[in-house]
Parts: structure tokens; C-alpha cells; sequence
């Protein structure tokens, strides 16, 4: 079995890699080994970008009218509500 040995390691990435395999009941190295195997098990996972991956699911609006025409639309929707009243003392 192959050895590896890696130097300067950032003191608190050896803590967090330290906390983990302690929570998994493994060796450092251990942990080591399952992260990496875990990543590169699926490395195309890891090369996104969150966001875009998002917003690749969302579509675009489109819309006909004017921005101020559909702000217009929402202002004329708005309903007052008399869910607090004057006389709620935390809203006074």
C-alpha cells in the first residue's frame, strides 16, 4: 500500500480533519483517505458553482410590459390589513 505524506498543513485544518475522525471513530489518516475517496468518487459535484446551479433552474420573467407597469399592477394589489391594530401597544 502507497504512502503519503503531506507537510504543512494549516494548524486548524488539522483540527477540523482531527474533530471529524474523531466523530467518525477513524484515524486521521483514515479520514484523510475517505475524503478524498468521497470527492473523487464524484468530482464533477465539487466543480460547480452553488449559485449557478441554482439559477440554472429558475427561468427568466418575461414579461411584456414596462417595469413600472408591473410595479403599478403590484402597488394596485396591495390590501391594508387590520392585523395590528392602533391600539397594539407593541406597534405603538
Amino acid at each position: 500500500m502507497a504512502n503519503l505524506q503531506v507537510k504543512d498543513i494549516d494548524e486548524k485544518l488539522y483540527d477540523t480533519l482531527r474533530r471529524l475522525a474523531s466523530n467518525d471513530r477513524r484515524s486521521i489518516s483514515q479520514e484523510v483517505v475517505y475524503i478524498l475517496q468521497k470527492y473523487l468518487s464524484r468530482p464533477h459535484s465539487f466543480e460547480r458553482n452553488p449559485t449557478d446551479e441554482f439559477l440554472k433552474l429558475s427561468g427568466s420573467w418575461e414579461d411584456d410590459r414596462s417595469a413600472d407597469e408591473i410595479v403599478s399592477e403590484i402597488y394596485s394589489n396591495r390590501r391594508n390589513s387590520t392585523r395590528f391594530g392602533s391600539d397594539d401597544e407593541l406597534f405603538d
